[in-house]
């Protein structure tokens, strides 16, 4: 027997949506040439989930669309090709306006009549979104001069050289500033897309997308990896900037600093002088606290074993990590996340008994 045949008893079909239930939500995506497919996957694909019952799919409480100027494929950053559904239709009917940023710097290379459309959204009072690179986008289209900006931190010297008039943000998921919300991309989209779907279709549908998607939680706009030594990567000396760089992108396998110079095609002692002048360390010091410093944000927002917070941030174990960790910030990993989890409930009891008492009124 084929599966096809007994595919009612295994999966049935969907019921039917409640009757006059219309959209929370409309969104029409806008993807650029060579635009990358993780930031937009996550945020369309939370969308989908909260959208129906089940894995059913159907638009009943989300509405989404891609558009363009004509329905030809855009290519994204990887190679894949996706079809526009629509040819910039009115852009009232929509509540978000996504548009999907790539590789830089062909994802700006969009028609005149696309940015065209961005601007007429933008009179229209149309919530505008960037996603990844997507700012460099709106930022071209003259959409975010004086406003702040979620730009990822390996192109913010290149936004800002651009876009002077702008305001780079490198350490917020997402960031608002009057009717246009940019995101620096990757995992962070999903964040941003559960926020829209809370605001415009109840907590319920929000966290349905999200667990359907296997997330185990909803990050805030801030709550970001602190970068002690970010300003590092833009402070005008090409070795330190490449150094930190590297450092960021080797947390759980540090390798020596002798390593670190040849890599650089400097020598140690030169490494070293040129981190003093800017950093006022040893490159030594700031690895290490980088490290630390990351270790710090896992103890708080995840759930990993002290021992494996350590291996991730290229300690040995984790009683050499403790013994930085404790010389650092004046305490064990162990007390550190006690004292915050015993302040977060202590906290929440606070709140419970703050809030009135409901009473039913007297008959």
């Amino acid at each position: 027997m084929g599966i096809m045949t007994q595919s009612t008893d295994i999966f049935p079909p969907p019921p039917p949506p409640p009757p006059g239930t219309h959209p929370d939500i409309s969104v029409a995506f806008i993807l650029s040439p060579r635009f990358t497919i993780l930031p937009f996957a996550g945020f369309i694909d939370c969308l989908r989930h909260a959208a129906d019952v089940g894995d059913h799919s159907r638009q009943i409480y989300c509405r989404w669309t891609i558009i363009a100027p004509v329905l030809d494929p855009v290519r994204s950053s990887c190679g894949l090709e996706i079809l526009p559904q629509q040819m910039l239709p009115a852009v009232e009917q929509f509540d978000y306006l996504v548009v999907v940023g790539g590789l830089l710097p062909w994802c700006m290379d969009l028609s005149p009549e696309t940015y065209d459309y961005l601007r007429q959204a933008a009179a229209q009072k149309i919530t505008l979104i960037g996603l990844c690179t997507g700012g460099f986008i709106l930022a071209n289209a003259g959409l975010l001069d004086g406003r702040r900006c979620g730009v990822h931190f390996e192109h913010k010297d290149q936004f800002e050289k651009l876009f002077p008039k702008a305001e780079p943000v490198t350490d917020e998921a997402y960031v608002t500033d009057h009717g246009v919300i940019t995101c620096p991309g990757g995992p962070t989209a999903i964040d941003l897309a559960f926020t829209l779907i809370e605001t415009c279709c109840g907590k319920a549908r929000a966290i349905k997308g999200l667990t359907s998607l296997l997330m185990d939680k909803h990050r805030s706009a801030r709550l970001v990896p602190h970068r002690p030594y970010g300003h590092l990567t833009a402070c005008g000396n090409r070795r330190v900037e490449l150094a930190v760089e590297l450092m960021e992108r080797n947390f759980s396998t540090p390798y020596s600093i002798t390593k670190l110079a040849r890599k650089l095609s400097t020598s140690e002692r030169g490494l070293n002088r040129v981190f003093q002048q800017h950093a006022g360390e040893p490159p030594t010091a700031v690895w290490r606290k980088m490290r630390l410093a990351h270790g710090h944000w896992l103890l708080i927002n995840s759930a990993r074993t002290v021992t494996r917070v350590a291996l991730e941030c290229g300690f040995a174990d984790g009683a050499h990590f403790s013994r930085w960790f404790k010389r650092t910030y004046g305490e064990t990993p162990a007390i550190f996340r006690k004292r915050r989890r015993y302040t977060s409930l202590s906290r929440m009891a606070l709140s419970e008994e703050r809030e009135p008492v409901k009473t039913s009124p007297t008959p």
